[in-house]
Order: C-alpha cells, then structure tokens, then sequence
C-alpha cells in the first residue's frame, strides 16, 4: 500500500545491475550524479558555459551556433528573430537594487563570453571554436550596427527591429504599407 515501497522493490534490480555494471557498491544514485551550489553571478555564467560549449570541445559541433540541444543556439535563433525563448530564463541585465527577474547579466555579454571561451585549445579536449570568422560576421551583424544596437537600442528603434527583409515581411504580415525604421 506503499508507493515508496512501491518503487524501493521495482528500482531495486536496476540498481544491482548498474553497480554490477559500474563496479561499484552502495546506493545506487551514489556518485554518479553530482549536484552543486552556484553562489554567485561568476558561477552561474561559467557553468552555463561550459554547458553550451560541451558540443564543441566534443567536436560534435563547430561552433556554438551550430551545437544542438543547447541554450546558446536556442537564444541566437531566437535572437535573430528578435524574440525571448519561452522555455529559457530571460537575461535581465546588470545586478542591481531593482532588478527584474532573470539571469542577472546581458545576453550580448553570454555570448562573447561563450565565444572567447570556446576558442580557447585544451590540450586535453578535442574541440575547440576554430573558425576564423567572428561571432558577428558569422551570424551576418555588421560590427557598427552591433554596436548601435547594443549601446543605443532604445533610442534608435521603435517598433519592429531587425534585418530589412525581416522588417518588410513583418510589415507585409500585418498589412502595413510604410516600413519603419529600416536604416
């Protein structure tokens, strides 16, 4: 009548298996998976870090913006697109007094960081960032817009932002005849 016990009993040989398997004794989650503390906004972007750049130290992936199944390539498309992944917490900016919810540094600064530290050659991994492009030139930005867009966001756009055919299919989209904001 148990359900603890329940699942005590059904995952009892699995985890006589797997200790068989991994040469191992005592309980079964024992050190095969660890859990740790992120005290700190450092901690946190390191370890989101070293997150998206497993595809590329694994040599699965050439670059981040090709690795599959992380959050860095989920965010530049995205990004791209001018939108928020639902399924990802938001960027909220700098630490502060007042800050909204979110990871507490801005997006642009996660992804140079993400791209200098996946340049970096380990010797004792595989991969490494190795095109000799640029982050912007790889995702087609011009450095000076990526700087305007950066720095003067709020005051260069209203409306709709991003790349001109973007732009014209938005407006095309809501039926709009004037396109806004196209330097």
């Amino acid at each position: 009548a148990s359900i603890s016990w329940f699942m005590r009993v059904l995952n009892e040989d699995i985890a006589r298996r797997a200790n068989k398997e991994d040469g191992c004794t005592g309980r079964f989650w024992e050190g095969r998976f660890k859990s740790q503390a992120l005290l700190d906004e450092a901690a946190l972007a390191a370890c989101m870090a070293y997150v998206d750049l497993n595809p590329v130290r694994a040599k699965i992936a050439e670059t981040p913006e090709t690795s599959n199944y992380t959050s860095i390539k989920k965010r530049i498309e995205c990004a791209r697109q001018g939108k928020q992944p639902k399924s990802l917490r938001r960027f909220a900016g700098n630490p502060g007094a007042n800050m909204p919810s979110g990871l507490p540094f801005e997006l642009t600064y996660y992804i140079q960081l993400v791209e200098l530290t996946g340049r970096c050659i380990r010797a004792d991994k595989q991969g490494y960032i190795s095109d000799s492009q640029p982050l912007l030139a790889r995702l087609q930005i011009e450095p000076d817009n990526w700087l305007k867009l950066t720095t003067q966001f709020s005051k260069v756009f209203h409306g709709a932002v991003g790349r001109k055919q973007a732009v014209t299919d938005f407006c095309e989209h809501l039926h709009k005849k004037r396109r806004a904001n196209l330097t």
